[in-house]
């Protein structure tokens, strides 16, 4: 295990690499330290990020890691802001620039964000810190270098500019115009090459030693908070993790093969993923079932059992061998597991596709997904159109009645929910998929 750390502009990773067990990656950005904490590193330690250009680290992925016992650590810049904002759920913050965040002495994020280059050159900061400008001038007064007033001025003055434009050149140059005495200008050339203050880099240095003596001495990294796997969150671990499948085939298009095959072939697949999905997250407790889940439960057992009446239901505990309290438990059971399968219902897909690569199946429904694109673009260039609201009812009969010989069901969002479609749009556009293929298909043999 090693610590792994988010930099650059703020330190050169080379340094960082060079104080410790530190592995470096570049500035964080969306689903960056999900994916960090994943590897189960001793801590995770945010220095730079991005602002712009790229999603910005969710807080969330970051109340995700310290609930899984990864320690996180922030400081100088995104870390700083992140830090300051988690605070109370157990994030880590160090250095004069998170405590100004936390008290609320500095608000913007403007405040630590720098222009830089691309990795190819270290990230080469091209602009200064408004923080490194507030720190500097705060010790060019102290050291007699510049009035009181002047440091306002030049401070209010650079504040004023967009955040890539500052530094300290410009702010010299200009400097006459903010009514600076010139020979304050003069000295404060002269005395910054030795007297400029990097705060950031001085806060980022200072995180990565408290981040080795943390670990050194065993501090406990029980998070303080129940984490809640939400809906957001399952789209969230969806999109961190999955991909292409390592051809031209997307993991949608061949999971929606296994989704066409019906109930039977995606609920085999999806329980099996299940089990390998709570084998890597682990259960996070039970949470209360919301008042109609039982309901529920007991009203999709008997649709899919075909008990339609007291009698029948009756019946069918009495030969099951289920008194009223045993099919209390059980349909309970069956209410957790399906909040398990909706709690899941996204990020579940690489597991399953897992599971396909492990029994066979993946190799098959990949080719079948490849063909059926490249007939659906065939048909697209000859000027197919999509599906009407009509179209779409005899598609859905055709799919039914005649594909998989199933009754209709009465609720198509809900089947569609329950072979893992997001809505009966989505199982529309793929029944139609499959219907040009076949056709495709037999008018080619």
């Amino acid at each position: 295990m090693t610590f792994i750390v988010f930099v650059g502009p703020t330190l050169d990773p080379k340094e960082v690499a060079a104080t410790g067990d530190f592995t470096c990656l570049p500035p964080v950005s969306q689903g960056d330290v999900y994916r960090a904490a994943r590897s189960r590193p001793r801590a995770i330690g945010i220095i730079d990020g991005y602002f712009s250009g790229a999603a910005s680290v969710w807080h969330k992925e970051i109340l995700w890691a310290i609930s899984e016992g990864v320690p996180v650590f922030g400081s100088a810049s995104m870390g700083a802001l992140r830090a300051a904002e988690l605070h109370a759920f157990g994030m880590r913050g160090v250095g004069r620039i998170f405590e100004a965040f936390r008290d609320g002495t500095l608000e913007d994020d403007d405040e630590v964000a720098v222009q830089h280059g691309p990795a190819e050159i270290g990230y080469l900061a091209a602009s200064e810190a408004m923080v490194n400008i507030r720190e500097t001038l705060a010790l060019a007064e102290k050291k007699g270098v510049l009035g009181p007033t002047s440091r306002r001025a030049l401070e209010e003055f650079a504040k004023s500019l967009f955040f890539g434009e500052r530094d300290w050149p410009l702010l010299l140059d200009r400097a006459a115009s903010r009514c600076i005495p010139e020979n304050e200008v003069r000295a404060l050339r002269d005395w910054l090459p030795e007297g400029r203050v990097d705060q950031k880099r001085l806060d980022a240095l200072a995180m990565l030693a408290a981040m080795k003596e943390s670990v050194a001495i065993g501090e406990p990294s029980s998070p303080s908070f129940h984490f809640e796997w939400t809906y957001l969150w399952d789209e969230f671990v969806a999109r961190a993790e999955n991909g292409v499948t390592g051809s031209s085939v997307t993991a949608k298009l061949i999971l929606d093969e296994l989704r066409i095959e019906g109930p039977q072939a995606y609920g085999r697949v999806e329980s099996r993923a299940l089990l390998r999905k709570l084998a890597a997250e682990g259960a996070s407790g039970t949470a209360p079932l919301p008042p109609d889940a039982a309901r529920a439960a007991l009203s999709n057992i008997r649709q899919n059992l075909g008990l339609f009446t007291k009698a029948d239901l009756d019946r069918w505990m009495s030969a099951h061998d289920l008194d009223p309290a045993s099919m209390e438990r059980l349909v309970e059971s069956e209410a957790r597991l399906e909040a398990l399968r909706r709690r899941f219902a996204r990020s579940i897909e690489p597991a399953m596709l897992d599971e396909l690569r492990l029994d066979g199946t993946f190799a098959r429904l990949a080719e079948r997904a490849a063909k059926k694109e490249a007939a659906v673009a065939r048909h697209r260039a000859a000027g197919a159109e999509a599906p009407t609201a009509l179209m779409s009812t005899g598609l859905r009969l055709w799919y039914f009645e005649k594909h998989m010989s199933l009754p209709m069901p009465a609720d198509i969002n809900d089947f569609a929910g329950r072979i893992g479609f997001e809505n009966a749009f989505a199982f529309d556009a793929a029944v139609y998929r499959e219907w040009l293929y076949l056709r495709d298909c037999t008018n080619s043999s």
